[in-house]
């Protein structure tokens, strides 16, 4: 083993960082040089970096373990990861080219040494490279880069179909209508082509800021259950139930089409048809798929044509459902047109204040709020970002004043939550500062109940409010809704203007 004097592996740390091009050689000297009269290490080097913005905590993070491989892929440095599952890991990049924001599918190291699984994540990428349409994701390029597999493709700046019905809870048919003939419209366009899904959920659809829904996840198009490798298997199982159960074929495009129906359901009363279950016996229950509740039972106020769609797509038996996509869009769309005329306007895009109202939603519903918390207690820590994070919002947690303050110059949060009981001193000048530096920050102030009395002291706007402990976090959750309602507001009577 090699040791390394402090200023060494300095030095050694920001060679690295510069020949991944993670930072820029002018803004490493600069860093390097603020640190030159202190006994700085390797974390300190990173926590200086991050602190100004030219790394991610996700990027701090892999440093401080001396993970450096896989931080560049593809000539794309990894920004943060934006979601995760048994099987791969999917990350925000940023491309070393020309700046753009690219998504980067990662195999995780788990399932790297499969030949199996391999050739059905390259497979993913393969497929979808030919896909070029509006409703599916489109994949770039794919390779592997020091045994690490990985795909790039388009980055959506939004959440998937599941967090968007989490914290809408159910949307209007309209709403629903719209957004199953996207995805009804992408499967269209891959059966042209010869594929089928054969994973068709709510966290398969991603919905991007501009309210468009894209499919992903083609990782089992076409696929033989049987001839599958065991993750695979795993998430085939419903397909495999319902086609075995009524007599379909493998790799029946109408398969699809029932779980298309399962989301639609899903959109218009905020709950899944049958509960969700990692349990593969109950997954492999024919009745589980045959047995499902009528929607009305739920949301009894449903227009007619609305069902009629609904139970089509989700007919128990294939040859009763829709037969293509196609069909499926013809319907949704004479159902949109009726609906339409119902409600006057077919998509919230007739005036100016009622486009920004919807645009506004949408924006809370795909990217929630970021709420920036400054807490120093671990405990406290944990529970504003379990609680938070449940009730929809991007939640982050600091524990220094100082950095908190230069990410609101930087990078400001819509949110940002001084616990004064516990960062104490400076805390009441940073709250007003805060304000002063960005028109458009949301901010909240809780005082320690000795301090109750500088309460009187500060002036409520409509973008800030006082708290006096004791709290209940509910409260504090509701002062944070009612701060960034202003906001939101204020934001669309500009847009409108």
């Amino acid at each position: 083993m090699i040791f390394f004097n402090k200023k060494s592996r300095k030095k050694k740390l920001s060679a690295q960082l510069i020949d991944l091009k993670l930072v820029k050689p002018d803004e490493m000297d600069a860093c390097l040089q603020e640190l030159q009269d202190k006994a700085a290490d390797d974390d300190q080097l990173i926590r200086l970096l991050e602190r100004k913005n030219l790394i991610t905590s996700f990027q701090a993070s892999r440093l401080k373990n001396n993970e450096f491989e896989g931080l560049v892929l593809g000539g794309n440095k990894l920004m943060y990861q934006n979601a995760s599952g048994s099987f791969a890991r999917v990350y925000r990049a940023e491309s070393l080219e020309d700046g753009r924001m690219i998504g980067v599918k990662v195999l995780r190291q788990r399932w790297a040494q499969d030949p199996d699984n391999i050739k059905m994540f390259r497979r993913e990428a393969e497929v979808c490279k030919q896909f070029k349409h509006k409703n599916i994701v489109e994949i770039f390029d794919v390779g592997v880069q020091d045994d690490i597999h990985y795909f790039t493709m388009e980055f959506v700046e939004g959440g998937n179909l599941r967090d968007f019905i989490t914290i809408r809870k159910k949307l209007s048919p309209l709403e629903a209508v719209n957004y199953t003939i996207d995805i009804c419209e992408g499967l269209e366009y891959a059966n042209r082509l010869g594929y089928t899904h054969r994973d068709m959920k709510a966290t398969n659809v991603l919905m991007s800021i501009q309210g468009v829904a894209k499919l992903i996840d083609f990782g089992l198009a076409g696929e033989d259950d049987a001839a599958g490798a065991g993750e695979a298997h795993q998430r085939a199982v419903e397909y495999g139930t319902l086609e075995k159960s009524t007599g379909a074929p493998r790799n029946d495009p109408r398969s699809d089409l029932y779980f298309v129906g399962t989301i639609f359901y899903e959109l218009l009363c905020g709950k899944p048809p049958f509960p969700r279950t990692k349990d593969i016996e109950e997954r492999k229950r024919p009745t589980r798929y045959s047995q499902v509740p009528s929607i009305t039972t739920i949301e009894p106020d449903l227009p007619e044509a609305v069902v009629d769609v609904l139970e089509k797509l989700m007919a128990y038996l294939p040859q009763v459902r829709y037969q293509t996509a196609t069909e499926a869009v013809q319907d949704l769309l004479e159902v949109r047109a009726q609906l339409s005329g119902a409600e006057e306007t077919p998509r919230p895009q007739t005036t100016a204040d009622v486009k920004a109202s919807a645009e506004q939603d949408l924006k809370m519903a795909i990217a929630p709020p970021t709420i920036l918390c400054i807490e120093n207690r671990s405990k406290h820590q944990d529970v504003l970002r379990d609680y938070l994070t449940k009730h929809g919002y991007r939640v982050l947690i600091l524990s220094d004043l100082d950095r908190a303050m230069q990410r609101v110059k930087d990078n400001a949060p819509d949110c940002i939550v001084f616990m004064e009981d516990s960062i104490g001193e400076g805390c009441v000048e940073a709250f007003k500062q805060a304000l002063a530096m960005d028109p458009d920050l949301a901010a909240i102030l809780v005082l320690s109940e000795k301090n109750a009395a500088i309460k009187k002291t500060l002036k409520k706007t409509d973008r800030s409010r006082i708290l006096v402990q004791p709290i209940k976090i509910r409260n504090l959750r509701a002062k944070i809704q009612k701060v960034l309602q202003h906001q939101l507001n204020d934001s669309a009577e500009l847009t409108a203007y």
